[in-house]
């Protein structure tokens, strides 16, 4: 899909991205009835990523100056908390605090009885330290209701996603009962469904990233809208390399109503394949040298030996 999308773009100025985005769009899915907005945004996203950091390394400007200019010169981001027993999340909450981070993230959603327990271990462990939880869609409305009303003693400061994603009124009914304020994730996936979820006052938090809303530039509308309904914007990771981190740190520059609580996984995969700049947060905070571009350098050596995984993975599963 990605190589018959490219033809949009072949031999076209990487300024015309936008028209030829647009052309892509219609030619190899409007046209054939396939109105898939969640798939193409997955597909563009990386297409625009490698456009604004060729034109920010043409214009020698750093990517969020494009987006209209920073707003900030460090980001926070939240400590997601590993482990598959209690223990081992409260072992890591601890070395998490002890770290400097400011907030802590706790998957919950895996069972009442784990969730509970974990949620426990976890508030022991990190004292006063913020505290958020993600179900990931784990619950009905009245089972979430049941579970947020357990967790309210352990001062947690939102909930994200609690109830499924094709359903914002779920997530609408449960808050305006819940005593913990409610993200939503899942649910906002498009700048359409940020817009919905903004004007039925469903969550209190957006958590949406540019893979899931298209790229840097819908990332920057999702958080206009957000921002027109009073609301901040928690900007969501995935399984996603380095080179993903360092455009969501470009957004989260010149986003003006950014959280000060956001997600990065690339240190979840086997290897970073950015070699600089440095991607870890210290104390909860990056912040990038304005770089062109994206700013960062790949490590090829890297990048060659997962070309050689995906091709003896590709070859054993033919």
């Amino acid at each position: 899909m990605l190589q018959k999308l490219a033809r949009s773009f072949v031999g076209r100025s990487v300024f015309d991205y936008a028209m030829c985005e647009m052309e892509a769009f219609r030619g190899n899915f409007l046209t054939f009835g396939g109105n898939m907005p969640r798939f193409a945004n997955q597909l563009f996203c990386g297409l625009e990523m490698a456009a604004l950091d060729l034109q920010g390394k043409t214009l020698g400007r750093p990517v969020w100056d494009l987006l209209g200019g920073a707003k900030r010169s460090e980001v926070g981001y939240f400590y997601f908390l590993q482990g598959k027993t209690v223990e081992a999340l409260a072992e890591d909450a601890k070395a998490a605090v002890a770290a400097g981070n400011p907030i802590i993230y706790l998957k919950v959603g895996v069972g009442e009885a784990h969730d509970m327990a974990a949620v426990k271990a976890v508030r022991e462990a990190i004292g006063g330290t913020r505290l958020r939880l993600d179900a990931n869609e784990a619950w009905d409305p009245a089972t979430a209701l049941r579970m947020l009303n357990a967790f309210a003693p352990y001062n947690i400061e939102y909930v994200e996603q609690p109830t499924p994603s094709w359903s914002i009124p779920a997530l609408k009914h449960l808050k305006e009962r819940s005593p913990i304020a409610l993200g939503a994730d899942q649910s906002v996936f498009t700048i359409h469904d940020v817009y919905q979820a903004c004007s039925t006052r469903a969550p209190d938090m957006i958590a949406v990233g540019p893979r899931e809303v298209g790229g840097l530039r819908a990332m920057m509308k999702a958080a206009a809208i957000a921002e027109g309904a009073g609301l901040n914007i928690c900007i969501h990771s995935s399984m996603t390399t380095g080179i993903t981190t360092c455009a969501e740190h470009h957004i989260a520059r010149a986003i003006p109503n950014l959280d000060d609580g956001n997600q990065l996984m690339w240190q979840l995969l086997q290897d970073n394949i950015v070699s600089n700049p440095g991607l870890t947060p210290i104390k909860g905070k990056l912040s990038f040298e304005p770089r062109p571009g994206l700013g960062f350098d790949l490590d090829h050596d890297m990048v060659a030996k997962a070309a050689e995984r995906h091709e003896q993975f590709t070859k054993g599963n033919a």
